[in-house]
């Protein structure tokens, strides 16, 4: 019997591995060096979230994959903390319940996991945040259109053209990546950056 082959192809340092980790954190370097140009419209989020918490409301986020890690994140800074103590903040993240995500997954599709939640959760007054690389996810997009439904303030951190969920966003960024890495580097820089404006003054 032939032993099994590897199917991942065989390197060492010397093949390449440096090239390929200094091709990444230049391209990385690159993308992110482009950020300042967009303080403006984090400000214009922080702002925004900022005022909602001032009455009442709360944020929700969501995200698929790599992006929900990031609209996690997100939403655990506010609710914990991110660098300083401080009160907590209402932020709810809607990808973070597996047994939520299954239930209306397998009941009425993963286009639908998270407007269920928006629907069942959000009000008038409240702020969503979507992290998204395209833009384009069914879920992301029904979401979006629940939201603004319902009086919600929609923003989005998505990247290359924005897609359909660009034009559903009241304020967005565009991650000024070339590929879906750079682009949530670009986004975890954005929310961090975010998370920054309601730490307390030392």
């Amino acid at each position: 019997m032939n032993a099994p082959t590897n199917s991942i192809e065989e390197k060492t340092p010397e093949a390449g591995f440096t090239s390929i980790i200094r091709d990444r954190i230049e391209q990385a370097i690159a993308c992110t060096a482009k950020l300042p140009a967009h303080a403006t419209t984090f400000e214009s989020m922080a702002s925004a979230i900022h005022r909602r918490f001032q009455n009442g409301g709360k944020l929700m986020t969501c995200g698929n994959g790599g992006s929900a890690a990031e609209a996690l994140h997100f939403a655990e800074e506010l609710t914990g903390r991110f660098a300083r103590t401080r009160p907590p903040l209402p932020a709810l993240c809607l990808n973070a319940d597996p047994t939520a995500l299954t239930c209306i997954s397998n009941d009425f599709g993963f286009d639908h996991v998270f407007s269920r939640q928006c629907e069942a959760f959000g009000r008038s007054g409240d702020a969503l945040m979507v992290f998204s690389t395209s833009g384009k996810s069914p879920n992301i997009v029904n979401v979006l259109e629940s939201a603004r439904e319902m009086g919600i303030l929609t923003m989005g951190l998505l990247g290359f053209d924005g897609g359909e969920a660009e034009r559903l966003c009241d304020i967005s960024f565009l991650a000024p990546g070339t590929d879906s890495a750079a682009i949530q580097e670009c986004h975890q820089i954005a929310m961090h950056a975010i998370c920054n404006c309601f730490e307390p003054t030392p």
